[in-house]
């Protein structure tokens, strides 16, 4: 009997289920602080005496630790074993989350975000490489169910969290909540995970010095040149033009070098599976449009609406509620349907759903925000949690590791991209639509004069005619740049819509799961 038989024949000393409870309590942890953040950055600004855009790099430098780890995740479950590795970076986090809530400075703060990020970066490909490789190819559904539950829901429930707390308490404790889930995760990971022949710790382990170094340098300056682009107008801005250069120069370096290098730092054959390669290009722009919807509503909330930080993170929580029904269900029947049709259907959905959001308006209530967003949450669970199973149903269990890696390396970039990108169109979008809406602003307008009229009478009890005017032109420019950003963010959801329709034909080229193995 072959090595690898033997390897795919493994299986766990524990229940399959009991083993998942650490790896869901990890992963949920991280996936949580992605996002968690975001709402507290304007109380960190303050706490530490910076403006906000120099508090972005606050998150941005956990972005950039995290995206660096992720791919090395192979190297690192081979050099110190799987299991091992795993409790390492569980710990990692959980102390450097202390670290984080203790930070008096922003300089100490990006120290500690970075570690954070080398220590979280490696839990979610190992978490989902671990539940694919606990059960047979026939269950694997239902395991995807739940981590696909973890991917989807975390993120959306981040800004909820985290506007509470921050409301209640305050932003260190966003934080803090870390450690007690940290050292749960630790003790059950340590008493019931176990690795498997092909992930135990192996001698003479080869590191890809060059390699690392140019995928450090490749995501850094891409990471910075996505986050800082919009602000510094993109070209317009020398440093962005340089660290563009750079992202490209160290890319293309970075694979010519795994490409070419017998022990690379990644094994790239991966992608010679189409599925695997087909589903992961599909993952990476269903994580842009996930990650772009759950930047952009809130801000259309908070910018537009005058929902506070927390109140706009529970708008979104019908998301949420939507993403955890579907993913029971799946987990349920999941198996007994055709997965091809699941994240077909899901994509219908999730592209119906951007475009209900398209149709917002400034006088919407919170049913209307609700009723898409608990579409949105159900499509995403529904195509989300299959396509993570299609993806890696045809790769061996050794070579799970380094395809998860691989994997949400890239499905982090898709994020980053989405999310610029999709900034970017509000912000040019904007510019646009106000340059056409101020021609109604005229003498000519009837609408335009009847309005201005009725703000000046209603001025004209506290000032003089010509303050009256003043103070009624400001007020109708005020709604024209409201109109302009709404009209803005109506483009930013119909393209999150269009690019989930785009994704269809691609879908239809994945194997399906064998008959037998159903």
């Amino acid at each position: 009997m072959s090595e690898q038989t033997v390897n795919q024949e493994w299986k766990p000393k524990f229940n399959p289920w009991l083993v998942c409870v650490p790896l869901m309590v990890s992963a949920f942890m991280f996936v949580l602080d992605e996002t968690i953040a975001n709402v507290a950055l304007p109380y960190m600004a303050g706490s530490f005496s910076v403006s906000y855009k120099e508090s972005t790099w606050i998150l941005t430098s956990y972005l950039i630790a995290s995206g660096i780890i992720i791919p090395s995740v192979d190297f690192f479950s081979k050099l110190m074993g799987r299991k091992n590795f795993l409790i390492l970076s569980i710990i990692i986090f959980t102390i450097s989350s202390f670290l984080c809530g203790i930070a008096t400075s922003l300089p100490m703060m990006i120290l500690t975000r970075i570690l954070q990020g080398f220590g979280g970066g490696a839990i979610l490909p190992l978490c989902q490489s671990m539940m694919l490789e606990l059960f047979p190819v026939e269950k694997r559904a239902q395991s995807m169910a739940m981590f696909g539950l973890v991917v989807v829901l975390a993120p959306i429930l981040g800004p909820v969290v985290g506007g509470w707390i921050t409301s209640n308490w305050s932003w260190p404790y966003i934080y803090y909540i870390n450690i007690p889930f940290g050292i749960l995760a630790i003790y059950l990971a340590q008493k019931f995970i176990e690795d498997p022949p092909y992930a135990k710790k192996q001698k003479n382990v080869y590191i890809d010095k060059l390699g690392f170094f140019t995928l450090t340098m490749w995501l850094s300056c891409m990471q910075v040149t996505l986050d800082k682009g919009n602000d510094m107008d993109w070209f317009g801005s020398t440093l962005i033009c340089w660290l563009t250069f750079f992202t490209v120069f160290f890319a293309i370096w970075f694979f010519i070098v795994q490409f070419t290098k017998k022990d690379s730092l990644i094994d790239l054959k991966v992608f010679k599976d189409a599925n695997f390669f087909l589903g992961t290009m599909v993952q990476i722009i269903m994580q842009g449009v996930l990650l772009a919807s759950i930047t952009i509503l809130p801000q259309f909330l908070q910018s537009l609406m005058g929902y506070d930080a927390f109140l706009s993170g529970l708008a979104v929580m019908p998301r949420g509620v939507g993403a955890l029904s579907v993913s029971i269900i799946i987990g349920t029947v999941g198996s007994s349907i055709n997965p091809k049709v699941l994240v077909v259907s899901g994509m219908v959905l999730l592209s119906i759903s951007s475009f209900m959001l398209s149709g917002l308006n400034l006088e919407i209530s919170t049913i209307n925000i609700a009723i898409p967003n608990f579409i949105m949450g159900g499509a995403m669970a529904m195509s989300m949690i299959p396509i993570i199973t299609l993806s890696t149903m045809t790769l061996t269990n050794e070579q799970m590791t380094n395809a998860s890696g691989v994997q949400n390396l890239l499905k982090n970039l898709g994020g980053a991209i989405g999310t610029s990108v999709i900034t970017t169109i509000i912000s040019r979008r904007a510019q646009v639509h106000q340059h056409y809406l101020v021609d109604n602003l005229t003498a000519t307008n009837n609408v335009f004069l009847e309005r201005l009229q009725s703000y000046i009478g209603a001025f004209m009890g506290n000032t003089d005619i010509n303050h009256a005017t003043e103070l009624a032109n400001s007020v109708l420019y005020k709604q024209m740049l409201l109109q302009a950003n709404m009209c803005a963010f109506k483009d930013a959801f119909e393209l999150s819509a269009i690019a989930c329709l785009a994704l269809i034909p691609l879908l239809l080229l994945l194997k399906g799961i064998p008959k037998k193995q159903k």
